[in-house]
């Protein structure tokens, strides 16, 4: 029988991005059972051996290591372990749950229904254990631990992140993980917090609305002079647009009601550009290739500085809502909800990308410019 093991720090990196703080606890003695002929066989490797076996935290923490990184070598890699200790760990958490959790075979591991079900429970315990031991350690009006936080491209780089470093550069013991991203994030992999602009679908998730996004159609002056600008709504349909490929409404372009109250406006268009970036968008229409709806938070300096002009100055798109997403269940960790009351204060009353448009009037479309 291999020597015990000690297990592993708590705050190991079970996650691609949480750092583990050290908290060591005794092993677990191991008693083989004696196996004969009228044993039942073994589901599962190791198992006789084991049998008596309650799991243990660092075999579960190997296991979702090696989830996240898809292969038991990365996870020995990530780990600074062998590929035979990962191994062994992942046979002795199966043989302690009965049941197979991964798939073998010479191209790598591939999880089971019930090794995916099992590392979403295991995601979520780790991360409540994480943050009781945060709570704790936090007792004394610090906050402390890792805070990993999905953002879109755009609005991390130039606003959501120079809010985050305000607050972490007054928290010194709190550890940020950003990830940018205009794909939406999955906030069952470890995520404390993500910010999503539009229209929200999954219920299972709670959500604090930071700030209004408003969104203008635009182009830049070339394109005005060139091609006219459009009258109406309707007119849109014989320009050149550059459309957003990263939702399945992108190719549907929705205004504010005609009148208060009254149903919002669609408009069905063909893009001779499309991009699942914003800013590569707002390029594409500096350029003069064609008009967009954009958000004011990405086009605002080029609104300022004349290089681009609000096309359709009497109507306006639906406007986005940019929200802070959070795991839903009881227990709001500290570091969550303080982040959060802090990003309300950067953006809720006047947002940056707002007061920026403030310091100067947008441009009007030049002078001479037809409209369709």
């Amino acid at each position: 029988m291999r020597p015990d093991r000690r297990i592993l720090p708590l705050r190991e990196r079970w996650g691609k991005h949480i750092l583990f703080q050290p908290v060591l606890e005794p092993a677990l003695s191991r008693k083989p059972r004696s196996e004969g002929p009228n044993d039942e066989p073994d589901p599962v490797p190791g198992q006789g051996r084991l049998k008596n076996m309650k799991y243990r935290l660092d075999d579960i923490l190997t296991f979702l290591q090696v989830m996240e990184t898809g292969s038991i070598s990365a996870a020995a890699r990530q780990m600074g372990l062998s590929k035979s200790v990962i191994s062994q760990r992942i046979a002795d958490l199966e043989a302690a749950l009965k049941t197979r959790l991964l798939q073998r075979s010479t191209r790598g591991a591939v999880p089971t229904e019930t090794g995916i079900a099992f590392s979403r429970h295991a995601r979520a315990a780790m991360r409540q254990l994480d943050q009781a031991a945060e709570e704790i350690a936090g007792q004394d009006g610090g906050l402390c631990g890792s805070l990993r936080v999905a953002a879109p491209m755009t609005f991390g780089t130039h606003y959501l992140g120079p809010a985050l470093f305000s607050f972490i550069e007054r928290h010194p013991q709190l550890q940020l993980a950003l990830e940018l991203d205009d794909r939406l994030a999955d906030l069952s992999t470890g995520y404390d917090l993500a910010i999503r602009i539009g229209r929200l679908q999954d219920s299972s998730l709670a959500a604090r609305k930071l700030a209004t996004s408003r969104r203008m159609v635009c182009c830049s002056p070339a394109y005005a002079r060139r091609a006219g600008l459009p009258a109406t709504i309707e007119d849109l349909a014989g320009h050149a647009c550059i459309g957003y490929t990263n939702v399945s409404p992108g190719r549907i372009w929705r205004f504010e009601p005609e009148k208060a109250g009254g149903p919002s406006r669609s408009l069905a268009i063909r893009s001779r550009i499309v991009a699942n970036n914003g800013e590569s968008m707002r390029d594409a229409a500096i350029a003069g290739l064609g008009i967009s709806i954009l958000p004011v938070f990405i086009i605002a300096r080029a609104l300022r500085d004349g290089r681009l002009v609000d096309a359709l100055p009497g109507v306006r798109p639906l406007p986005d809502t940019i929200y802070a997403l959070y795991p839903q269940n009881r227990y709001l960790p500290g570091k969550v909800r303080a982040v959060i009351d802090h990003l309300l204060a950067q953006f809720a009353d006047a947002p940056p990308w707002e007061r920026l448009l403030d310091t100067g009037a947008a441009p009007s479309p030049e002078q001479g410019v037809q409209r369709a």
